[in-house]
């Protein structure tokens, strides 16, 4: 139970909750332990009147009718404490449930990229709910019935041990058998456990990415490929399962084996006892109903090991998460104000998980009012240089500063809310378009949203929608056409109005004459900003302030764009290039 461990800071955190949870789970045992002693003085009552030791009718009836209503007033108060405790210990293992999802949840927001391009969507999702859900079964079930079998044993044993010791010592004689039964069952659940949640987590990693790639799936016409695909995972997690409650199966049976064998030892030696004359027969009754009370804690011992195996699984694979380090960290204690000069000090990085050496000591300067567009190839670096600028990713000491200061010493959140950023794939939730242009800036008005929409060029299109700016969108914003997108996105980055604007190649799915429109917007409001558009288009660039051509990770030509189309190289064949593209 090491990895368990993890969840005493929330037990300590609802400790007084839970010790009221105990404190009532042993008033409720103590209350329906009662309830066979009055039984079994029933029995004695009326045994003695059978056998002429007591006469008077009204006297047996008497004692009889005062049993009853302490049975009675003993069960109601059994099941009023049991409500009260069921409503303390599995409140607070929801409230676990709650914090553990919102502190897996932060961590994964804390990790860095890199973290997510080593690690499935499905399998994150699965540890954050299902995993979840088998520790809550171990903070809430598993502890309240634990604490009730131990009561009920505790009480139970030392009772009968007082009234019949022998009886008892035959009564409990098969529970050590089925203690090495548990243990030696339990190893085997922790394994398949664990295998069952892989095997659910590739399941979830499967259907997560075939329904976000549906529309590929249809194109191709591969949907009998993928359905055999999805039925061959479906059947080795069915197998797993299967395995699985193979071991769990042997449990129930095996405790109501040894539960029937306490019953006839009891009948048996309880029987001899009383003929003996060594014991009343209520005794008798009483042990019978006592071992039966047993059966249910005995078998919640199983059921209960059996949650534990699944919990410390489970826990296993959040901790693996939970205690992973972000290879970005903020190593700024206060805010750290941004103006926007970006410099790059003959900056080299190679990604990790690859091994590409993504840019080669490039070294520029853009100050706050400036735009620098970046050309070049697909993979020649341009999309890295913005990523490093949002410390997505780090570069090596003094490398990358920002106003003069390495990026590393700069309050990460503060960079990154001084920063506009639009990707390469614009991404949109599945919320209204008013509430993805908002996501820029939470606390924006309607008439704040209509002008960022209006500068990147998108208002009309979203007014042409029956529901305008109210408009639901698909997952990740397919109902928009990938140039809609692309605008939305943009819209996005203008409301937050930040120091720093990052556009990756973010026009490449609109025409020219929009293009055109947005460029000149974008002049009107990155007067005071730093401004970089990575691009393919020469158009794109052609009014900026400065520009750099990237060749595999190296930059080969900078300058402006009278100084780059009036020399030999790349930029000037790509102006070439386009401008008769244009003309044709």
């Amino acid at each position: 139970m090491k990895e368990l461990k993890h969840l005493n800071r929330y037990f300590i955190k609802y400790r007084w909750r839970l010790i009221f949870g105990l404190l009532i789970t042993i008033i409720a045992r103590v209350f329906a332990l009662l309830t066979p002693k009055f039984i079994g003085d029933s029995v004695d009552v009326v045994e003695k009147y059978i056998s002429g030791d007591i006469l008077d009718v009204a006297t047996v009836e008497s004692e009889l009718f005062t049993n009853i209503l302490l049975i009675l007033g003993t069960t109601l108060l059994a099941a009023f404490f049991t409500f009260l405790m069921r409503q303390a210990i599995i409140v607070v293992s929801r409230n676990i449930e709650f914090d553990l999802k919102n502190e897996i949840f932060q961590q994964y927001e804390r990790l860095s990229l890199d973290f997510y391009k080593q690690n499935r969507t499905g399998d994150l999702m699965n540890r954050i709910s299902e995993d979840v859900m088998k520790v809550r079964m171990y903070a809430g079930p598993a502890l309240m019935y634990s604490a009730t079998t131990f009561t009920l044993f505790v009480v139970v044993i030392s009772y009968m041990l007082y009234t019949a010791p022998v009886l008892t010592l035959y009564a409990v004689a098969p529970l050590p058998i089925l203690s090495v039964a548990i243990y030696s069952l339990s190893a085997a659940i922790h394994k398949r456990s664990t295998i069952v949640q892989e095997f659910l987590s590739k399941l979830t990693s499967f259907t997560q990415e075939r329904f976000s790639g549906i529309a590929v799936i249809k194109a191709y016409g591969i949907e009998s490929r993928t359905n055999v695909d999805f039925t061959e995972l479906a059947q080795g997690s069915k197998n797993k399962n299967i395995d699985l409650a193979k071991v769990q199966a042997l449990f129930f049976p095996l405790m109501m084996l040894l539960i029937g064998a306490s019953n006839l030892l009891v009948i048996y030696i309880g029987g001899s006892q009383f003929i003996d004359g060594k014991i009343d027969f209520g005794t008798v009754v009483e042990f019978l109903i006592y071992v039966n009370m047993l059966t249910w804690p005995v078998a919640v011992v199983g059921w209960v090991t059996s949650m534990i195996q699944q919990a410390e699984a489970s826990q296993k694979r959040i901790n693996e998460f939970l205690k992973q380090k972000p290879s970005i960290e903020n190593t700024a204690a206060r805010p750290t104000p941004i103006q926007g000069k970006i410099e790059f000090k003959n900056l080299s990085f190679t990604y990790d998980d690859t091994g590409i050496e993504a840019l080669k000591n490039v070294s520029f300067t853009v100050n706050p009012g400036e735009t620098l567009a970046i050309i070049g190839n697909t993979g020649s670096g341009k999309s890295t240089i913005l990523e490093l600028i949002g410390r997505l990713y780090d570069a090596q000491e003094n490398q990358l500063t920002i106003d003069n200061t390495s990026i590393k010493n700069l309050h990460l959140t503060s960079l990154r809310r001084s920063i506009g950023y639009v990707p390469q794939d614009a991404f949109l939730f599945s919320d209204s378009i008013k509430n993805n242009i908002k996501f820029g800036k939470q606390n924006a008005t309607d008439e704040d949203v209509i002008a960022a929409a209006k500068l990147a060029a998108v208002h009309k299109n979203i007014k042409d929608f029956s529901q305008g700016y109210d408009t639901i969108l698909g997952e990740r914003g397919i109902t928009l056409s990938g140039g809609q997108k692309q605008r939305v996105s943009i819209a996005r980055a203008i409301i937050k109005d930040p120091q720093i604007l990052l556009f990756d190649d973010c026009l490449s799915a609109v025409d020219t004459e929009t293009e055109e429109e947005i460029l000149q917007n974008l002049n009107l409001i990155s007067r005071n900003k730093t401004t970089i558009i990575v691009s393919h288009r020469v158009s794109s660039a052609k009014n900026c302030d400065k520009i750099i051509v990237l060749k595999e990770g190296a930059i080969i030509q900078k300058g402006t764009h009278s100084a780059l189309v009036s020399q030999e190289g790349y930029y000037k064949e790509l102006y070439s290039k386009q401008l008769l593209e244009k003309e044709m």
